[in-house]
Order: structure tokens, then C-alpha cells, then sequence
């Protein structure tokens, strides 16, 4: 079994933000179903490289499903409304989010990069702007800190998926969600 990191993203008021690994989850492990973690690696290699734009309804909710048990980060990475450039307010969460996977233990490693919206506007111009900005934080990582764009598999769902359903105009559901979806040990595995 693979340790997971886990990390947290720390903001302080005026702004600066770090994100720190919490260490290795080694402690109880799930046994992990080989035929299901060849399945799993399979997806993620079918989805590597692809651009965002190209995934359809169905490919899209494949990932959500794969992704739905996994550590999550929800970045503190807001963006203004009808917008999907990354606000000077977010940038340090998004340097923050460079640094670490820039790091030896995740360079290699593949990341779901899933950008999300608020409820207002209709379903096409959600879809579209939520690729937008899941792309905007991928370009950022591949030019800023020369991380493989094939290692970062973005995808968009819109309003589909609010964080807040309570409150759906709300700020908090204008995000980006990153997923650890496998360590480099499986992904050189896969490409064996």
C-alpha cells in the first residue's frame, strides 16, 4: 500500500498562505482491491494529456467518481465573479500548491485539477468557465514551476457541484479542487 499525503493549506488574514504536507498516512490502510487499482490506474492514463475541453458529460462524472474517496484539497484559489484569472488575493495558495508539487515525494505523481462555479448563469457558460479556470491553474503550474502538464488532469463540472448547495451564489463554490490520484510508483508502474 501507497502512503497518501496529506496537506493543509494555512491563510492568514493579510493574505499569505503556505501549504504543508501533515506527513504520511501510514497508520491503518484499507486493503486495496488489485483488479480495482488496475482499473483506477487505467482511467488515469486514459485522461493524462488530454485537454479539458475534450471530456464528455459521462468522462467527466468517471473522474468524479474516482476522485469521490480521495484526500482532497480544496484551495483557498477564489476567483472573481464571471472570471477565470487567478486573483492576487489566491495567487500564494496557488505558489503554495507549486512548491509542493514540485517536491522530489510528488514530482510524477498525477493531480486531478477540478475547477467548479456558483449556481448563477446557465449550465454551458458554467461548464465552459469552470474549464477555464481549472486550465488557468494548470498553465500557471506548467509555466511557473515546470511541472508536467500530462500530470495534471483538469476537468470542470460547472455548478454541478457546489461546495455550499445551502447558499449557491456564494464565493466558496467559485473554486479549484486538486486530487492526489496516484504516486509516481504507480504511475512508472503503469507505464510499464
Amino acid at each position: 500500500m501507497s502512503p497518501r499525503f496529506v496537506w493543509s493549506v494555512a491563510c492568514r488574514v493579510e493574505g499569505s498562505c503556505s501549504l504543508t504536507s501533515r506527513g504520511l498516512s501510514v497508520g491503518p490502510q484499507q486493503t486495496v482491491d488489485p483488479t480495482a487499482a488496475a482499473a483506477e490506474s487505467k482511467l488515469v492514463q486514459k485522461f493524462r494529456g488530454r485537454s479539458t475541453r475534450s471530456l464528455s458529460s459521462s468522462e467527466r462524472e468517471e473522474i468524479a467518481a474516482a476522485v469521490q474517496d480521495k484526500p482532497k484539497i480544496d484551495l483557498e484559489i477564489n476567483f472573481d465573479y464571471n472570471s477565470a484569472d487567478i486573483s492576487t488575493k489566491s495567487l500564494p495558495s496557488v505558489q503554495a500548491l507549486g512548491r509542493a508539487l514540485t517536491n522530489n515525494d510528488l514530482k510524477g505523481s498525477t493531480f486531478v485539477v477540478a475547477g467548479h462555479t456558483d449556481a448563477a448563469g446557465g449550465d454551458a457558460y458554467n461548464q465552459d468557465l469552470s474549464e477555464r479556470r481549472a486550465d488557468a491553474i494548470k498553465r500557471y503550474l506548467v509555466d511557473k514551476y515546470g511541472i508536467n502538464g500530462t500530470d495534471l488532469v483538469t476537468v470542470g463540472y460547472g455548478k454541478s457541484k457546489l461546495k455550499d448547495p445551502s447558499q449557491p451564489l456564494a464565493e466558496v463554490n467559485r473554486r479549484v479542487q486538486v486530487v492526489n490520484m496516484e504516486n509516481k510508483t504507480t504511475a512508472s508502474n503503469a507505464a510499464k
